[in-house]
């Protein structure tokens, strides 16, 4: 059996080896089902975290985790709205107590590094709420070494890289959704998945300082795009991939050790 980094393609024994023995970290994607446009499929949310993991993994000795496949509800402001067709949510509840369930899993086979490796941005508090609730239960149960980092890929690329990729300006992360870099990074990754033939061309997306329930759809540019994804290319998300790997391995070591110093303290 060749080695692999992903738990799922693993034998067990192999697996606890890893976890027990080697210590290894293990990371976890945790995306949505979610529209992204009439140019692309809708599990970007879920294959662009899987791979930043599966690169970071490789980097520096983890495990990549199976994906958690649905995340809480589409806002119109950051994905278009739970209104679309095709996207596919959780209630917050829903969500915080699968990510609490799969880590006190994990801390049952012995694992004590884990990282979130976030692909959808309105997963975040509900995955930090999982966290919260899994740490007081394992401390219930005697476990005071676990440790979790929760982090969204999209916050390791730099400045420097926007300038590069965004050349005539940065429209803003709010507006990114089914844009230049998700489309580069699935056309460097998945390119199968994309279709540059049906990228839309409107406007990036504007919207009132409130959010309004339930949403206005007619407030949605009607791609489900929030900016246009034209400017995207493979190179580009090479060149995004190459960044979130490199920021998030070095960032995880910070992490780890940090948390090792204030342990010791």
């Amino acid at each position: 059996m060749q080695k692999s980094v992903v738990i799922g393609e693993l034998a067990w024994p192999e697996y606890a080896r890893r976890v027990q023995q080697d210590k290894q970290p293990i990371l976890i994607p945790i995306g949505a089902l979610e529209q992204h446009g009439p140019h692309m499929s809708m599990n970007p949310d879920v294959l662009l975290p899987s791979a930043i993991g599966v690169g970071v993994a490789q980097r520096i000795g983890a495990l990549v985790a199976p994906a958690i496949a649905y995340g809480y509800k589409s806002q119109q402001k950051s994905g278009g709205g739970n209104h679309l067709c095709g996207t596919t949510s959780l209630d917050g509840h829903t969500l915080s107590s699968t990510v609490k369930d799969i880590l006190k899993e994990f801390a049952r086979h012995g694992a004590r590094k884990i990282c979130l490796i976030n692909g959808h941005f309105e997963n975040s508090m509900f995955a930090v709420e999982g966290i919260d609730l899994a740490l007081r239960e394992l401390r219930w149960e005697g476990i005071h070494d676990f440790q979790v980092v929760m982090l969204s890929y999209w916050d390791f690329v730099t400045e420097a890289t926007i300038a590069r990729i965004y050349p005539e300006g940065f429209p803003g992360w709010a507006v990114e959704h089914g844009g230049v870099l998700e489309t580069s990074l699935m056309l460097h990754l998945h390119p199968h998945l994309v279709d540059m033939s049906c990228v839309p061309t409107h406007a990036a997306a504007t919207f009132e300082p409130y959010d309004l329930f339930p949403p206005v759809p007619q407030w949605t540019p009607p791609s489900g795009c929030l900016s246009s994804a034209a400017a995207a290319s493979a190179e580009k998300g090479a060149l995004l991939f190459d960044v979130c790997v490199d920021g998030i391995s070095h960032a995880l070591g910070e992490a780890y050790e940090a948390r090792a110093k204030a342990t010791d303290a």
